[in-house]
């Protein structure tokens, strides 16, 4: 053999042997038997706490390139099972190097190129796989002993969490703060870049010591150690570890990330931020969103700040305290829709409307067509029972029998535009309404839901601030200025004609001939309205005018989607 061959070590060590010998030992007894050799050692590699039984080694895998690049003639290595303790594995590396022109030696198995020395090599790759296998029954056998008593049973434990003495799950205060705002922030509808940005600007890192990014909270939020309940494999126990938050919240944030997925319900489930996408800055006309901050106690406090001034610092706007401005939009629709007069003119208007809608979609005539095309079909059968049967007969019933299908169709396309209004239901539900608890949250969300197309919100340098409520009853009248004070009511505001929104008076005059285009989006409760498409054709301004500001009001309360389109403009729009 010549001497000066270039060769390398490789060396590898498993943390779940304990009884392995570093890599340092290895490279020694590597570099002595290299120098038997007459082999010049140009480099060496190695993977610590690595299995072997993966090619999914860095430096093996950056040893195997570099011998195809020619690099070197010899590896040395501990012992076979370097190389794979998988039989297999272990065969197929070898013979890549091989094929590479690369010969493989052991420092602590001896096999020359004999017969002999290639069964032992064989029979040892054997002996190492079923050791390798036998360990990681054993390995599994611990962890899932570890598992069965709530124990920690890998050495990556959650953000939030740390082992105690006896390598049980305990809390990691601090951390859990950082879990606890996190939640609470995004339940709240808050952006995860303003969560992102908020800790990274307080030092706080993930538990990889990095920065957070806009993928750090996705595995957070979907954990659920953090209810307390303890995960390893398919084992799953109930209060194996301690709670950080609780089981509400949790399932909060759960709606909220399955509302962010799904565009269609973000409005509904813009965390608790109640007027989001109703709520504007009256200077500058962009909406105002949800955002949250930290206070010197540690408390969390809700806003909504413009988009504007949050985004392009742009707008002077002053940001609003959430409770306060949602309660304050919540008494103003309550006090000027919810009372008794207002609750017997919706149901009056809509029982008026909807026996003119059954008048003007002419069921009546179409029925009356009905009875006699089947009349018709009567008569002839009977001819053809007493024997008179021509091909005139025949293309007579056929065209008989296409015609009563074809009326069949036009009264059940007629009776769907027809809304079916039972009032005694409709004044219950509104009853039911009216009888809310205003401070309620889930109640200002149905109350803006059904009642409010807009809110701006004004700074006042020289005065009181205030707001303008926009309702959804068509008309004029239909602009509440109300400054930011519960107590004070202030004047009604016009705005610009051809509008179609919900006014907060009962208005009765002349309106703009309009076409009505709706869909229903939502159901009212049993055996009231029933959910469907439907068409309305135009409302005369003299008879009806007063009324389409009425009925605009309970197209709101029964929670449905109108596209409006006026004559004078000829614009649409969705509300």
């Amino acid at each position: 053999m010549e001497v000066e061959e270039p060769g390398v070590l490789y060396g590898r060590y498993s943390s779940h042997n304990q009884k392995d010998i570093s890599v340092e030992q290895q490279f020694e007894k590597g570099y002595e038997l290299a120098a038997e050799y007459g082999i010049r050692i140009i480099d060496t590699y190695a993977d610590r706490a690595v299995s072997g039984r993966t090619d999914k080694r860095r430096d093996f895998q950056r040893m195997m390139t570099d011998a195809a690049k020619g690099k070197f003639r010899y590896v040395i290595a501990w012992k076979s099972n370097r190389m794979g303790r998988n039989m297999l594995e272990a065969l197929i590396n070898e013979a890549r190097l091989q094929d590479l022109g690369v010969r493989v030696l052991y420092v602590e198995e001896d096999f020359d190129d004999t017969a002999a020395g290639r069964f032992a090599a064989r029979s040892m790759m054997n002996v190492n796989q079923f050791y390798s296998e036998n360990m990681a029954e054993d390995i599994k056998r611990g962890l899932y002993d570890n598992a069965a008593n709530c124990m920690v049973a890998n050495g990556h434990l959650p953000y939030g969490y740390k082992a105690d003495e006896t390598l049980h799950y305990a809390i990691d205060e601090p951390k859990a703060a950082v879990i606890r705002e996190i939640f609470t922030r995004v339940s709240c509808g808050e952006a995860f870049v303003d969560i992102m940005a908020s800790l990274n600007a307080r030092g706080i890192k993930t538990s990889y010591g990095r920065p957070w990014g806009r993928s750090s909270f996705q595995k957070i939020l979907s954990n659920e150690r953090y209810r307390g309940i303890y995960i390893y494999g398919d084992v799953r126990k109930e209060g194996g570890i301690p709670r950080i938050i609780s089981d509400e919240l949790y399932f909060k944030v759960q709606e909220v990330i399955t509302t962010k997925k799904n565009p269609q319900g973000r409005h509904r489930v813009n965390g608790d931020y109640l007027l989001t996408g109703k709520l504007f800055c009256g200077h500058c006309k962009s909406p105002m969103t949800g955002i949250s901050g930290t206070g010197r106690s540690g408390n969390l406090h809700y806003y909504y700040v413009c988009q504007k001034r949050r985004t392009e610092k742009t707008c002077e706007k002053k940001n609003l305290r959430r409770d306060d401005i949602e309660l304050q939009v919540a008494k103003a629709i309550k006090r000027r829709t919810l009372d008794d007069d207002t609750i017997n003119w919706i149901a009056d208007s809509v029982v008026e409307y909807s026996q003119h809608q059954e008048s003007a979609s002419g069921i009546g005539l179409l029925e009356d067509q009905l009875k006699d095309t089947q009349r018709s079909i009567k008569n002839l059968m009977a001819a053809i029972e007493q024997g008179i049967i021509t091909p005139t007969t025949k293309a007579r019933l056929m065209e008989l029998e296409k015609e009563q299908s074809d009326i069949d169709r036009k009264i059940t396309m007629a009776k769907a535009d027809v809304i079916p209004v039972n009032r005694d239901q409709l004044v219950g539900w509104l009853k039911k309404l009216q009888a809310g608890d205003v401070h309620d949250k889930k109640y200002q969300a149905e109350l803006f839901d059904t009642f409010l197309i807009a809110v701006y919100v004004y700074d006042n340098p020289d005065g009181q601030d205030y707001m303008k409520v926009v309702f959804n009853y068509a008309g004029s009248k239909n602009t509440v200025e109300i400054p930011l004070d519960p107590s004070v009511i202030d004047n009604v505001e016009n705005i610009e004609t051809g509008a179609v929104r919900l006014s907060s008076a009962q208005v009765h005059h002349k309106s703009t001939v309009i076409l009505i285009e709706l869909r229903w989006i939502f159901s009212m409760p049993e055996n009231c309205i029933k959910p469907r498409f439907f068409r309305f054709s135009y409302i005369k301004s003299n008879r009806y005018g007063a009324f389409s500001q009425r009925f605009f009001c309970i197209l709101r309360a029964l929670r449905c989607s109108a596209a409006v389109k006026t004559q004078k403009t000829g614009k649409s729009r969705w509300f």
